[in-house]
Formats: structure tokens, sequence, C-alpha cells
């Protein structure tokens, strides 16, 4: 099959050749239908965060399962679905409580070490990112991985729910758990951040101030119903955001960067909290005072995997909103690409107001 293949950090993708191997006990091979590029696989990218390579990123994928292995429970032949990267076992602790995003045997969705690998190149392995692999013509992944989704809902918008929408309306509904009347401030307004300022509306809150240096991307926040808007590169964004509520209940960091980082925790009202979203690099550091922050202020720092999501209710649940005209997908997609332009779409993302490409060509 054709993939985009990385081979070394800062490198270009390639498009090439590849092997990809049929489903084991528990897998299901999908076909791709739409693949989104979010901002984590350009970050293992761009970053030396020790993934191994050569790899095949991308993990927001929809499509239809084309084979299944032995053992799959209720994923056949025809369904379109959709993959989340929230590994769990389903039988630990945390899992039996409903949190599969803190599960503690993540490698059960693995392949063991005597095992094929699901890609390979010229014998050797190929990395699936995240498990997925999904800029690629198919995929081979763990049926925990797999999430149905209603066929009514298009490929290109259903890719995002596994990753930019569980994350962004996640972080606000399941880890904030914001309630009416809660004030919310958003730094980073990509395709994530889209779906904190929704997911925050959603769940209640009164004022939600998105933070950019993009005014397209500002542009985009009031579209989702950002009720203010403040472009940091013009605007000390912690007086703008005092000055219009005089500090929020939750503030959420979308960027993954230090200056960020504590602009977020200085926004904060007394017994506020910050959640951090955006991918710091390897070994970065933030700086807060345990006794003016911590204790005096009274606030708190979280750190958000996946949304604090079940993917197997969080994603349905979702789809049947955005049906019902309750939540917006549409708007999300940027523009649809090929798969052989990826790079440049990337390089797009990095400096233009795009919330997600999508690649739904695989042909090219």
């Amino acid at each position: 099959m054709k993939a985009a293949v990385l081979h070394a950090t800062q490198g270009d993708f390639s498009l090439e050749d590849i092997r990809i191997s049929g489903p084991m006990a528990h897998e299901v091979l999908i076909e791709v239908r739409a693949s989104g590029l979010c901002h984590s696989d350009q970050h293992v990218a761009t970053v030396d965060t020790g993934h191994p390579l050569p790899a095949v990123l991308g993990h927001e994928v929809a499509g239809v399962v084309i084979a299944t292995g032995t053992n799959v429970g209720d994923l056949q032949h025809g369904d379109h679905v959709v993959t989340a990267p929230i590994h769990h076992c389903g039988r630990c602790t945390t899992c039996r409580r409903g949190r599969p995003f803190q599960c503690r045997d993540r490698a059960f969705t693995a392949r063991s070490a005597e095992s094929a690998p699901r890609l390979s190149a010229d014998g050797q392995p190929v990395e699936a990112f995240l498990g997925i692999g999904g800029f690629a013509e198919r995929v081979v992944v763990h049926e925990h991985l797999v999430v149905k989704v209603p066929q009514e809902v298009e490929f290109d918008r259903a890719c995002l729910l596994g990753c930019g929408v569980v994350t962004g309306a996640g972080a606000a509904i399941n880890t904030a758990q914001i309630r009416p009347g809660d004030t919310v401030a958003v730094i980073g307004c990509g395709g994530v951040g889209l779906n904190v300022i929704q997911g925050a509306l959603l769940a209640g809150a009164q004022r939600v101030i998105a933070l950019d240096t993009q005014e397209t991307k500002l542009e985009l926040a009031q579209t989702f119903g950002a009720t203010d808007v403040v472009n940091s590169s013009i605007t000390d964004p912690v007086a703008a955001v005092r000055e219009l509520t005089g500090g929020v209940t939750h503030a959420f960091e979308v960027v993954g960067l230090k200056p960020t980082t504590q602009q977020a925790v200085a926004m904060l009202e007394m017994g506020g909290t910050v959640y951090l979203i955006g991918v710091h690099r390897p070994g970065a550091t933030i700086e807060v005072t345990p006794f003016g922050d911590l204790m005096g202020q009274q606030k708190g720092l979280r750190g958000v995997a996946m949304g604090s999501a079940n993917p197997q209710i969080d994603i349905p649940r979702y789809a049947e909103l955005y049906l019902q005209g309750r939540f917006m997908l549409d708007e999300l997609v940027s523009r649809h690409i090929s798969l052989g332009s990826i790079n440049e779409a990337y390089a797009e993302m990095a400096s233009a107001g795009v919330a997600r490409n999508v690649i739904t060509d695989f042909s090219k």
C-alpha cells in the first residue's frame, strides 16, 4: 500500500509502497477514507521525542472495516469507523472505573515481540504511530482503538472525532467538568482549541475567551461561539482576560509553550485550574510559586490526556450531536488534500489559520 513515511526528525514525509500485515486476534483492517493532519504528528516529525523511525504517522482516521481477525467483538466488514488512540486493556482498575485514558496496561493493544510487525518495508519494521499509522491507504489496529460511527457522518468529518474533538471538547466537559456560569480562557485556537470552545459552551460556560496570535484563527473561534477574542501578539493576554473577567475559572493551554502556560496560570481567579493540552518539548519545565499560586491562590495545574475520554461513549455522543445540528464538524475541515501533498499541507498549518487539513485522496 501507499504510505507517507518519515525517516528522520525534521525530514520530509516520502510517499512509498510498504507492506501491511493482515489482522491478528482482536485486530481489524480498515480502508482509510480520511485522515486528519494533527499537530501531534507534526510535533513528532519536527522534535526529537525518541519515537522510533522510520514511521508512518497519523492517527485521526475514518474508514471502512474490510477484514477482522479472530475474537473481534462487535466490529464487522462494512462498518464505518474512526480510530481513537486511547490504548487500554479494559480490565485493569482504572479501565473498570471508566477511565481508559489512565489505563495501567497500555501495551495490551500492541503486538508481541514475537509477532510480525504491522507495517514493514524491505523486510524491516516500520513503526505505526500511536498504534495506528493513519497516513496510509490502510491501517491494521487493535479493536480497542476503533469506534463505530453513523454512516450519515461523512468520513472527512468523522476522522476528527477520534482525536481533535474528544481531546478538546472532552477537556472541557470531562476533565474540567465546566458548570453553568463558569468563565473560560482558551489559549490556541487550532483544531483542538476550537473544540475546547464548543465543549465549554455545551457544558454551560458563561464566557469563553479565545486567545491566539492569528486573526484568522480568532475569526474561527468566534464562529465556534467564543464570546470574546484576544490577539496575544498585540495585546497583553493576561491583562485582557483579567479586565474582562477578573480571572477565569478554567484556562486551557493548547499551544505547548512555557510562556503561554505561565500566562494561563496568571489568568486564573482564586481556586481556578489550568489544563495542559498542548504538547511540550521533552524536558520542558514551567515555573509556578507553590506558596503564592498553589497555596495562597489555591490554583490548580492539571495535565490532560485525550480529553479524559471514554471513546466508546464519547465519540458516538459527539457524532449524534453533530447530526442533530448541535455540534460543529463541517467548519473544522479547512481543506482536502492528497497523501502526496502532506509536506506542503503541514507547512501551511504552521503559517496560516488552519483548523484541520484532511487527506481524502490516497491515490497520489
